[in-house]
């Protein structure tokens, strides 16, 4: 027998020695119902307890306290007739009827051990993004639990190897993963990525090595992937989603805050129905009181108790609006960048929106992804001509973009390719996406990828078109490392990964996309590559200087004669020289877009030579490299790129 009590008004369930408290927000709603269910039968409520407004409400939140109950409590609310409503502040969910969104909240005890952050400074970091499951989902993988949290934890190894600083992990929180969608064999698709959200506090069981569902064995995994990566010097960045929930627009299901106080959780446009600044059929409310409230307390808790070290933000901007959904200079943005607390941590935007391109926009404190910068070495390097001054911008961390408010080069998250559009090696492969697997006869994803195939579509044996785009994937990358800002590498791009020309695989979970660990083998090449260029990256303090670089003291512009860069329409070249002079150091670089060879004059030194680490026209590549260079003059192949270092 249970004895209730009145309670407090904490929201979620709160564990205590005598019992659980239960807090949820209901506004004007007058029938509100807390269930329990026993572990051997989920269908029907071992007792249930009707609210009093007299006793169990205080202002908007309905509480109440059950003595004796425990840990690991099945529970659910019912909201004026609507069953089965979730507990927005629960940590752990489980599915009873996944074919019909049945699923219930599970209560947790946090005792769980605080997790020290590694505080890599932004000038020394490094991001792999990466998503949990794809990673090692491949019977090539050979790890014991493919496709989840302890799966990942034993390639941990291969990313302290490739060099990367931080992870940033595709969506974790539990999602709603239907789409409605059939591929060509007609079998139903599934969003995989995660960037449906129906919590923002509770880890997925998908990745969970546990087979029982009434538990909370995700959380304990996740965790202990996040300790095993501190210890091993990796960061954890998860991929956060606020924007909208899964809840999505008028014909959505109900799971939670369209029962509590929709007006209070979502933006509504003048005809009172749901904005749709997100894509998805819905807008969260992110500056409502309430809005903001729980996504503080959902980043404290992945920061804090999770230990977690950064967040980058869905659709950044929507964070930005107001109740009516304007931009707005005060904002959560602001909140979360000033929290005593979260601005610790590393904040990253996604700053754009169905609304706008907000990118450079975001307040002091965060760091953004640079479409900009994505889109102009993709051009430069397909050899379209008027993009040399603006690429110059790019490399120098885009001070056009973020010198204002006193923002470093290190608001710039630089990236070439991400989840969201081709890997790097369909990038130089494809000329148009090839989509239709994902069931909408191709009309989904990004049409404009400034991709180019170089010869033939697709996969190829042509070995002059396969020689070519490495060099152009080694172009890309080398231009991605020697760049002022954040470098964000792709999962797999690093092995020549590919999705058969697919630019929107949210809904794809099979081998086509998978991380194929036999290319750790097959393209050795550009692995080995990957690797120096970012041991490359960290040897040299000119890489780290917190500073934006300027031509009075860290770099001199030069084209193929010295002191002379082509910044003409059709140029396709430029050549840089970076210098730490407290270091004594100097790095000679020229990029070579043009069809054509060119040769390059180079710096005269006193009392040194330079060295060749790489051309990208060569397999060499070697960070102490101790191949002197005899000539004053340098002839850099077409579409190639080098590096020299002074000695």
């Amino acid at each position: 027998m249970f004895v209730t009590f009145d309670g407090f008004p904490k929201l979620g369930s709160d564990i205590s020695e005598k019992g659980t408290n239960f807090g949820i927000y209901c506004k004007n709603k007058s029938d509100i119902k807390l269930k329990i269910y026993d572990r051997k039968n989920m269908e029907e409520a071992i007792f249930q307890v009707k609210l009093d407004k007299t006793k169990n409400k205080t202002g908007d939140i309905w509480h109440i306290f059950i003595q004796g109950l425990c840990e690991s409590c099945i529970y659910s609310w019912e909201i004026d007739g609507i069953e089965d409503i979730l507990d927005p502040y629960s940590k752990s969910y489980t599915d009873v009827i996944p074919t019909l969104n049945k699923r219930r909240n599970i209560s947790v005890k946090n005792t769980f051990e605080k997790e020290r952050h590694l505080n890599t400074p932004l000038h020394s970091t490094i991001i792999y993004e990466c998503h949990i499951g794809l990673f090692t989902k491949n019977s090539n993988s050979c790890v014991a639990i493919p496709g989840g949290y302890k799966g990942f934890v034993e390639k941990i190894p291969y990313l302290k190897e490739l060099g990367i600083t931080a992870v940033e992990f595709l969506p974790v929180y539990e999602w709603e993963d239907f789409t409605g969608f059939y591929n060509s064999k007609n079998q139903p698709l599934k969003k995989v990525w995660g960037y449906n959200p129906i919590s923002f506090f509770a880890p997925t069981k998908k990745y969970s090595s546990s087979q029982d569902i009434l538990g909370y064995n995700e959380i304990i995994e996740f965790k202990e992937l996040v300790k095993i990566l501190h210890k091993n010097g990796i960061e954890v960045i998860l991929d956060v989603v606020y924007n909208h929930t899964a809840e999505s627009g008028d014909n959505g299901y109900i799971y939670n805050f369209k029962a509590l106080d929709k007006e209070m959780y979502y933006i509504f446009d003048k005809n009172q129905e749901y904005s749709n600044y997100s894509g998805c059929g819905n807008t969260f409310s992110c500056n409502s009181f309430l809005g903001r409230q729980i996504i503080l307390e959902s980043l404290r808790y992945w920061y804090i108790d999770i230990g977690v070290d950064g967040f980058r933000f869905d659709l950044a901007p929507i964070l930005g609006r107001n109740t009516n959904g304007q931009w707005s200079e005060q904002s959560v943005l602001n909140d979360i960048a000033n929290d005593p607390v979260l601005s610790n941590c590393k904040l990253i935007s996604e700053s754009w929106d169905l609304g706008g391109y907000y990118v450079g926009d975001m307040p002091k404190g965060w760091c953004e992804w640079n479409g900009k910068y994505r889109d102009t070495v993709r051009k430069f390097i397909k050899g379209e001509f008027g993009l040399v001054p603006d690429l110059l911008k790019r490399i120098l961390g885009s001070p056009d973009i973020f010198k204002k408010n006193d923002r470093s080069p290190y608001s710039s998250i630089n990236f070439i390719t991400c989840h969201d559009g081709f890997t790097l090696n369909d990038l130089v492969s494809y000329n148009t996406k090839h989509n239709f697997e994902n069931g909408e006869n191709n009309r989904d994803g990004e049409n404009n990828n400034n991709s180019y195939n170089w010869g033939e579509e697709g996969e190829t044996n042509d070995l002059s078109i396969i020689s070519l785009r490495k060099k152009q994937i080694k172009n890309l990358l080398l231009i991605l490392f020697i760049s002022q800002g954040i470098p964000m590498l792709l999962m797999g791009d690093e092995v020549l990964r590919t999705k058969k020309g697919n630019n929107n695989t949210y809904c794809q979970d099979n081998e086509t996309v998978w991380f194929d660990w036999d290319n750790l083998k097959k393209n050795k090449d550009i692995l080995d590559f990957t690797k120096n260029m970012i041991k490359f990256r960290k040897k040299y303090s000119i890489f780290s200087k917190e500073s934006y670089w300027d031509e009075s003291n860290n770099i001199v512009l030069h084209g193929v004669k010295l002191h002379s860069p082509d910044f003409s329409y059709h140029s396709l070249s430029i050549a840089l020289e970076l210098i730490d002079r407290e270091k004594d150091e100097r790095i000679y670089i020229a990029l070579n877009s043009y069809y054509g060879d060119l040769t390059f004059e180079l710096p005269k030194l006193e009392g040194k030579k330079w060295y060749l680490m790489t051309d990208t026209s060569q397999e060499k590549i070697d960070v102490n490299s101790e191949e002197k260079i005899m000539s004053n003059f340098y002839n850099l192949k077409s579409r190639s790129a080098v590096i020299l270092v002074a000695k």
